[in-house]
C-alpha cells in the first residue's frame, strides 16, 4: 500500500440515513447463469488491478466454473467523488450501478451511509475466520479481504536489539542522531502512522475511539503533548530534521544505508526485501504501547447490484486459505483470516507483526487536520 490519501465523501454523508434497497440473498443458494457475469470496480493502484486480473480472478474462475469477471479501474481513486455520487444515485433510484463488487478506500463510509449490502456469516460464511476487530471496523457492509500495517524496518547489521515499544523507539532515536526519519504525514501513510502513534501516547482511549470513527475536532487538544514530543526530535532526525516526501523516499534511505531505522508499510517492506530494493540485512518488527497503525482493505456489494449472489460467492471465496495466500505472495498483503489456517511458510512471514490485531488510523477528516497541524508545529524553522 502506498500513500493513503484522505478525503471526505460528501455524497455519502448526504444519504447517511438512506434506507437499504434490495435484499441480501442467502449464502446457500447457487448463483444463476446471469449472476455469474460480474464486474469488480477498483479505486486504487495498478498493483491492485494486477492482483485481481492476474491472480485472484483466474484462481476464482478455475475453482468456480462458469464465471466471467471484468475489472473497471479508477487509477488512484481520482474520480472517487463521482463514483460515490453514481452509487448514491443508483441506490436512491433502485437501479444497478454497473458494478457488483467495490474495492475502494471509501467502502466503510459507503457502508455507513447504507449504500452497501449488509454482510455477516449468514451470507458470507468465511467471515467466521476473520478477527472480530477487523469485522467491526468495516461496518455492516465492509468485507475485509487483505490488510497492511506499518512496521518498524531496520538494518540488522547495525541494530542488534530493536525497540519493542514506542517509548523505546523514541529513546533509540535520541541515542542515535541522524539514523532515523519518517516521511511527512501528508505524503505517505508510513510517516503518518508514526506521527499518529506518538500522538496516541497521550490520547485517552475513549477519545481515540471517537477520533477513529468520526470527526471530533474538539478533541484535537489531546494531540498537543504529542506534537511537542515530535518537535523535540528534530535535532535527532536524519540531517537535523529532514523529513522526505513519500513512503518510497524513506525506503531508499534505509536501503542505501543512510539511516538505520524507519517506519514502512508491511507490503512495501516485504516486496522491497524480495526484489532486492532493501538489502538482506533488513529486518522488521512491530512496536507496542501503542503499536504502529494499520488496517484492512474492504470490499462492498452495492445494495442494488443485480448480481448479489454471484458477488457474495466471490467475496466468500476471497476469504479461503488459497485466496488469502495469493494476497501475501502477489502484493505482500496481510491475510485477514486467522493465520493458523494458512501454510507454515505464510505464518513465518508475519511472525512478530500481530497481523490479526491491526490498530486503526484516524477518521479521514481527523487525519487531514493531523497533517496540517504537523506541518505547523513539528518541522524545524
Amino acid at each position: 500500500m502506498k500513500s493513503r490519501p484522505s478525503f471526505t465523501v460528501t455524497a455519502v454523508a448526504a444519504v447517511g440515513v438512506l434506507a437499504l434497497a434490495g435484499c441480501t440473498s442467502s449464502g446457500s443458494s447457487a448463483p444463476s447463469t446471469s449472476e455469474k457475469a460480474l464486474t469488480v470496480f477498483i479505486s486504487g493502484g495498478a498493483n491492485i488491478q494486477d492482483l485481481w486480473e492476474k491472480s485472484l480472478i483466474p484462481a476464482f474462475v478455475k475453482a468456480n466454473a462458469g464465471y466471467t469477471i471484468k475489472v473497471t479501474l479508477d487509477l488512484h481513486g481520482e474520480h472517487d467523488t463521482q463514483t460515490i455520487a453514481k452509487l448514491t444515485s443508483a441506490t436512491q433510484q433502485k437501479k444497478d450501478p454497473g458494478f457488483d463488487l467495490v474495492d475502494a478506500g471509501f467502502v466503510t463510509q459507503a457502508a455507513k451511509a447504507g449504500l452497501l449490502t449488509p454482510v455477516s456469516t449468514t451470507n458470507i460464511p468465511n467471515l467466521k475466520d476473520v478477527p472480530a476487530t477487523t469485522l467491526t471496523a468495516g461496518g455492516t457492509g465492509g468485507i475485509p479481504y487483505r490488510g497492511s500495517s506499518v512496521l518498524l524496518g531496520y538494518n540488522s547489521a547495525t541494530v542488534k536489539t530493536p525497540p519493542k515499544t514506542t517509548d523505546e523507539l523514541l529513546a533509540w532515536i535520541k541515542a542515535h542522531p541522524g539514523k532515523f526519519t519518517y516521511n511527512t504525514p501528508s505524503t505517505g501513510g508510513s510517516g503518518q502512522s508514526f506521527v499518529t502513534t506518538v500522538l496516541d501516547k497521550y490520547v485517552p482511549a475513549a477519545d481515540r475511539t471517537k477520533m477513529v470513527t468520526g470527526y471530533a475536532k474538539d478533541l484535537e487538544g489531546d494531540w498537543d503533548q504529542g506534537f511537542k514530543e515530535l518537535a523535540s526530535l528534530n535535532p535527532y532526525i536524519y540531517q537535523n530534521g529532514l523529513y522526505p516526501n513519500g513512503n518510497v523516499a524513506t525506503i531508499d534511505l534505509l536501503g542505501s544505508g543512510q539511516i538505520d531505522m524507519t517506519p514502512i508499510w508491511s507490503d512495501m517492506l516485504l516486496s522491497g526485501i524480495k526484489s532486492g530494493q532493501l538489502p538482506a540485512t533488513t529486518k522488521y518488527t512491530q512496536i507496542s504501547d501503542p503499536s504502529l497503525t494499520g488496517g484492512a482493505a474492504y470490499l462492498g456489494i452495492p445494495t442494488t447490484s443485480t448480481h448479489q449472489q454471484g458477488a457474495l460467492t466471490l467475496a466468500n471465496w476471497l476469504l479461503t486459505p488459497p485466496a488469502q495466500e495469493l494476497m501475501v505472495t502477489t502484493v505482500a498483503g496481510y491475510p485477514v483470516v486467522n493465520l493458523d489456517l494458512l501454510p507454515p511458510t505464510v505464518q513465518a512471514t508475519f511472525e512478530g507483526t500481530d497481523s490479526g490485531n491491526l490498530r486503526l488510523t484516524y477518521f479521514a477528516s481527523m487525519t487531514q487536520d493531523l497533517n496540517n497541524l504537523w506541518a505547523q508545529r513539528v518541522p524545524g524553522k
